[in-house]
């Protein structure tokens, strides 16, 4: 059976707004994430103020703007090889269109970088995460306008130049295809949903825009950074048929190929699907696209498929599905699949199908950068987390990870989500814990923000110390 290579690429994900804090330190703008509180996750109609009355989980998250340093020294003694991070465009450039970038914001992660290569762990950095310069949105009304292409492939130039020793691999947006989830044209967009707004034809538009942005990030990355690895990711729930009868297998056809594939077909082939085009111009949506914009996708198509991958899912209408609330659990309801607290299937060997899929599809090695279980962790008395549950999870999907190699797919690394726990994306709670690490910190921002390594802290450090050939249960 083939094992994974000696160079597999084992680590863990965070992201900047769930993890850093120091919201307005050394010279950071004002973000989209700033704006989140518990009473505006999932939303897209939100106020561009703080409400001091709210408590907004991203303003300190878990600290890690000032504990990196002993953070990375747990993950240096897990055996990471590589930590995917995401840098706010905010910090560095805290307006979007500011004349010169934030130096002190840069010499930061010049540091960050420099410890990551001292532990020998590599870098993958991604340069939007669910967040942009609020000062985007205001002045522009965010990734509607195409404006905030060339200036996120400023940025974006500006990073690949500052720090093209440093870094090797990169992620543009975060899984990109979430612009079609209930909530996320505000988080991956930076747009407001306005009475009177087609919701449809802003994500058609903010996912174009990207689309350009993306491609010209990559074809700069590949100027700068020879060798590199680039591309945007994909969040990849692949839809089941409800059965086999051919109208529900034509449905969830339908259902992949709106949000899935056709991002992909963007992304690695540079060309719109024929189906995309087709809605584009049956529903007769108002869709900003230039000729030059169709060259630039053709010149700057990525290296490989990042991708998370948490559950597969049913065919339904993603527009109305709202994970901020457990509202979508029909996204995740299959009879033969148990479920996580938060509603979410369990399919690892659904990993092992998208694998195959996306390889057979597209020939582009994969890397899977996000997978993890959410769950109320509990810290014993003796200050102990007895996770056995995340760990359960996690063995059977690197099985199946592990099955998909020796199927003859290319993947190149495996970072699990939230390895130190931290702020959840979807809901604002730190009780939806992913981590491999406690962080002592409730939903309310109380705690004392005190390290604690969990059960699968010692498993996971077996399973690299093994190279996936460990899968053991827990000490």
């Amino acid at each position: 059976m083939r094992k994974f290579s000696e160079h597999f690429l084992w680590g863990g994900a965070v992201s900047a707004n769930q993890c850093e804090g120091a919201f307005r330190e050394d010279g950071k703008g004002l973000s989209t994430a700033d704006l989140l509180c518990r009473e505006t996750y999932g939303k897209d109609e939100l106020e561009l103020s703080l409400n001091p009355d709210y408590y907004y989980p991203c303003h300190t998250a878990i600290d890690f703007y000032h504990t990196w340093r002993a953070d990375l020294c747990l993950f240096a003694e897990m055996g990471f090889k590589c930590f995917r991070l995401s840098v706010p465009w905010s910090r560095i450039f805290p307006n979007g269109d500011d004349e010169e970038p934030n130096e002190k914001a840069l010499r930061h992660y010049d540091e960050l970088f420099d410890e990551c290569r001292r532990l020998g762990i590599e870098p993958l950095v991604t340069l939007s995460h669910c967040e942009m310069p609020v000062a985007l949105l205001r002045k522009y009304g965010g990734w509607k306008n195409r404006t905030l292409i060339d200036l996120f492939a400023r940025y974006a130039e500006t990073m690949f130049t500052r720090y093209r020793e440093k870094v090797k691999y990169w992620i543009t947006f975060n899984e990109i295809n979430f612009i079609f989830m209930k909530g996320f044209l505000y988080q991956n967009g930076g747009v407001l949903l306005r009475p009177g707004d087609s919701l449809k034809e802003l994500q058609y538009q903010v996912a174009h825009n990207q689309f350009v942005a993306n491609a010209k990030c990559v074809k700069l990355c590949h100027e700068i950074i020879p060798g590199s690895y680039i591309s945007a990711m994909m969040e990849a729930a692949i839809a089941y048929p409800p059965t086999c009868s051919p109208e529900d297998v034509l449905l969830a056809q339908k259902s992949n190929q709106e949000y899935t594939y056709a991002y992909l077909d963007v992304l690695l082939k540079g060309e719109y699907p024929y189906y995309w085009r087709k809605r584009i111009r049956e529903e007769q949506l108002s869709v900003d696209m230039r000729e030059e914009d169709f060259r630039i996708l053709k010149e700057g198509t990525g290296d490989y498929i990042p991708f998370s991958y948490y559950m597969s899912r049913m065919p339904v209408d993603l527009c109305k599905v709202d994970l901020s609330n457990n509202s979508g659990r029909a996204v995740f309801e299959n009879p033969y699949l148990k479920t996580s607290q938060w509603g979410w299937s369990i399919d690892p060997a659904g990993l092992r199908i998208v694998a195959n899929d996306f390889y057979t599809r597209y020939a582009k090695p994969l890397f899977v950068v996000e997978n993890g279980l959410g769950a109320r962790d509990i810290l014993t008395e003796d200050e102990k987390v007895h996770d056995d549950y995340r760990i359960s999870y996690l063995r059977e999907h690197i099985r199946q990870l592990r099955l998909a190699v020796d199927d003859g797919v290319e993947i190149l690394g495996y970072t699990t989500w939230g390895c130190i726990d931290l702020v959840s994306q979807s809901t604002g709670e730190m009780s939806k814990r992913y981590g491999f690490i406690y962080v002592d910190l409730n939903d309310d921002g109380t705690g004392t923000q005190k390290r604690y390594k969990k059960d699968s802290f010692y498993w996971y450090q077996r399973v690299i110390g093994s190279n996936g050939e460990d899968l053991g249960e827990a000490l």
